[in-house]
Order: C-alpha cells, then sequence, then structure tokens
C-alpha cells in the first residue's frame, strides 16, 4: 500500500500533514507571536482537537472537552485535560491565516499525490464553482445578518475535480453576499483550465472579459436570455441528444455583449431539454454536456461536508471562530482524500471515513491489515469492526438506522 512507517497510529498517520515540524515553522514565521500567550492549549493542538471533534461528528464544545479523557486521543495531542471554555477562546483568537495554511497546504500534498487522470487527459482541467448558505441563530451570529429573522454565511467555494472532488479554493461572507459577487475571486486564469458554474453567476460584463482574457467557461443560459444568432450552427445527429449547436451574442442594446459565445442545447431524458453556455469552441457538444454534469460534484461535496464534517453546529459564535472551523473542515477533509490516495482505497470516502475513525487509536499496520482483509474476503465479516462502527455511531447519537429495515450494518 505505501513505504510510510506503519508503527504508528492510524491517527498520527491520518493527521500527519497537520503535524509536520516544517509547516510549523512556516506559520511561526508568518504569524509571529501565535503562541505567545498560551500557556496550555498550542494551536498545533487546537487544530488536531478541531479537526478530530469534526470527523467524529461532535456537535459541542462540552464533547470536545470530553474527548480528551480519552486516554489514546489526550497521548496523541499531549492534553490530559481542557476546559471548553479555552476551547471556545483560542478557536476565537487563532488567526484564520493558520487554518488557511493549514488548508492550503495539505491541498498542495493531496495535488502531488493526485497526479493527472483520465478526466483531466481527456478533457483539461475542470473547475466548478458555486456557494452553500449554512443557516445560523440571528441573536448568537448578528454579525452574519441574512434575513430579518435569521443569520448565515455563505461557502463560495472552487472545487477542482479529476474523478476526485478536491475544494481548491474559498471564501467566506455573510450569507446576503451575492454569488457572482465573488465569481471573479474564484475563476482559474489559465488557457488549460475551464470553469464550471451554474445561472447564478451570469454576468456579461465578466464574460466579455474572460473571453478576451481567454478564460474558458461553461454555464447554464438563462430561460429570459435575450439572443441575437449569429448565422452559424453545427451539424447535429438526428440520433443523439443534441438538439442545437449555434453561436449567438447575448444582451439588448443597452447592454450588449461584445463577443460572440456559444449555446449547445441538449435533451435531457428526464427533464426538459437545457442549454450550455460556453466560450470554448473547440470541445465537441458531447463533451461540454459530460463537463456540465459534472458540475454537481459540488453539489454532492457541500452535502457531504455538512452532514460528515460537522459544519451545522458551530463551536463559537465569533466570526473569526466560524471561519477558522469551516476552513479546518476542509482540511480535515483533505487529509481524508490524501489518505485514501495513497493507500488506494476504492470505495466511497463515507466508508473510508467510518472505518478510519473506528480503528483511529489502532497501530497503522494493522489498520492497513483490515483494510487488505476487507478486499480479499468475499463473504467473511468482520465482527470486530462492525461492533467498534456502531458502538461509535451510538455514542455519537446516530441511531436513525435502527428503526430503518433496509439498514445492513454487514455491509461496510
Amino acid at each position: 500500500m505505501q513505504d510510510k512507517d506503519t508503527t504508528q497510529s492510524t491517527f498520527m498517520q491520518l493527521f500527519q500533514p497537520i503535524f509536520s515540524p516544517k509547516i510549523w515553522a512556516k506559520i511561526h514565521q508568518e504569524v509571529p507571536n501565535l503562541d505567545h500567550r498560551a500557556q496550555k492549549l498550542k494551536s498545533s493542538q487546537l487544530t488536531s482537537l478541531i479537526s478530530y471533534a469534526q470527523l467524529q461528528e461532535f456537535k459541542a464544545l462540552r464533547e470536545i472537552s470530553l474527548s480528551v479523557q480519552n486516554q489514546d486521543f489526550g497521548q496523541e495531542i499531549g492534553l490530559e485535560s481542557i476546559s471548553h471554555s479555552q476551547i471556545s477562546r483560542r478557536l476565537r483568537d487563532l488567526p484564520i491565516k493558520v487554518s488557511e495554511m493549514l488548508f492550503k497546504g495539505v491541498l498542495n500534498q493531496v495535488g502531488q499525490k493526485k497526479g493527472y487522470g483520465l478526466i483531466q487527459q481527456r478533457l483539461g482541467k475542470l473547475y466548478m464553482i458555486d456557494a452553500s448558505v449554512i443557516s445560523l441563530c440571528l441573536s448568537r451570529y448578528p454579525w452574519a445578518v441574512f434575513r430579518k429573522s435569521k443569520s448565515g454565511v455563505k461557502m463560495h467555494l472552487r472545487l477542482s475535480f479529476d474523478g476526485v472532488a478536491v475544494p481548491d479554493e474559498v471564501i467566506v461572507t455573510p450569507a446576503k453576499t451575492a454569488d457572482k459577487k465573488k465569481l471573479d475571486e474564484l475563476i482559474v486564469v489559465d488557457n488549460a483550465a475551464l470553469n464550471i458554474f451554474d445561472r447564478g453567476y451570469i454576468d456579461y460584463k465578466l464574460f466579455d472579459k474572460y473571453c478576451s482574457e481567454g478564460v474558458r467557461f461553461v454555464t447554464r443560459l438563462k430561460n429570459n436570455a435575450v439572443i441575437e444568432f449569429t448565422g452559424v450552427e453545427r451539424t447535429v445527429t438526428e440520433e443523439g441528444i443534441i438538439e442545437e449547436d449555434v453561436d449567438v451574442i447575448l444582451g439588448t442594446n443597452s447592454r450588449k455583449m461584445e463577443h460572440t459565445l456559444r449555446v449547445v442545447t441538449i435533451d435531457d431524458e428526464v427533464n426538459e431539454p437545457f442549454s450550455i453556455l460556453t466560450n470554448d469552441f473547440d470541445l465537441s457538444a458531447e463533451e461540454l454536456g459530460d463537463i456540465y454534469r459534472y458540475r454537481w460534484q459540488i453539489e454532492l461535496f457541500f452535502k457531504w461536508l455538512k452532514q460528515h464534517a460537522q459544519i451545522k453546529h458551530f463551536y463559537g459564535t465569533s466570526e473569526t471562530a466560524v471561519i477558522n472551523q469551516l476552513l479546518l473542515a476542509l482540511m480535515a477533509y483533505c487529509t481524508l482524500i490524501l489518505l485514501k490516495l495513497e493507500i488506494e482505497y476504492q470505495k466511497d470516502l463515507l466508508t473510508f471515513q467510518r472505518m478510519l475513525t473506528a480503528c483511529l487509536f489502532e497501530s497503522y499496520d494493522l489498520f492497513l491489515e483490515k483494510l487488505r482483509r476487507q478486499r480479499r474476503r468475499s463473504s467473511r465479516i468482520d465482527y470486530g469492526l462492525i461492533y467498534k462502527m456502531t458502538e461509535h455511531q451510538i455514542m455519537n447519537e446516530e441511531t436513525d438506522w435502527l428503526n430503518d429495515l433496509a439498514y445492513d450494518p454487514v455491509e461496510l
């Protein structure tokens, strides 16, 4: 599987990228006096504590505080005890720069490990851009006013996709910030890159700018868009799913685009036909259809992050604490992806996470052996692992499946 030290715990192997002395040397260089007043909880301990809590899906600071009483975990991060108030205070005071550098550091390692996949070789570098709102209580988060009765934050995210979905850039704002206001900060200016986003980012002025700069993009055409056909129409086959492939100019006389764009209309077998808008004239219409369908990867990513990285319950109420928690959640996700890539685990990420957390404080070589046994066996059942996974679910109140007749605990 890999040549790294397997005598240490699975926990240390998972979080090895964020325990690296090299990355902390850079952080202390960028953020002088980072732990100057931290008497008990250092920044490295805090970030690993929060990341661990997110993977375990802890909902409250007291759960995190009590988790240190687990002797194995306490020894791993060098803490015998810590109060929930200390965790809250340090998360509030932790410079956002620290979380950003940790996230980018692990992300860089993922990029090196991932390399070039089949999708990138065929279609180029694909980047999905989208935003997702996380609702908050207005009385506790007044700085993030969203509507009259509630607050919220918005994650503006760029996701790279080449068979593996990896968060590439993130901007956190109050929820009322319009999606398209952050498009220019998330767009990738690279001839080999293709930026994919939905209709919420339609901006003719920006589109003209991207065409001038050679920035490629794919989006959906709005139903009420004013279209002027140029007369260029590409041939499509009657049996195929492509209904139309034409060149157009968008906008009215008061705001008409200077550059020509391409509209590909696709016959969706399930829903009504939809039209894709792009400034790429080289890819085939079928390839553009496939590319736009990949955009759903970012929706799946948001769903996974909200359900399994604990970002619906925040451990602090300040803006800094919220942003730190979101960045550390992305970092924790990247550590999972990195380890999954290193051991070439082929099943889904959720199954991998659950197996990992069940074996977190066992030796890493034992965890690898369990993965090998899972690959080899056809009908053999690892009852010990099932027990640990079940115990973990019950301890964390994940018990909805107990009333689900379709649930099979043997399926790992």
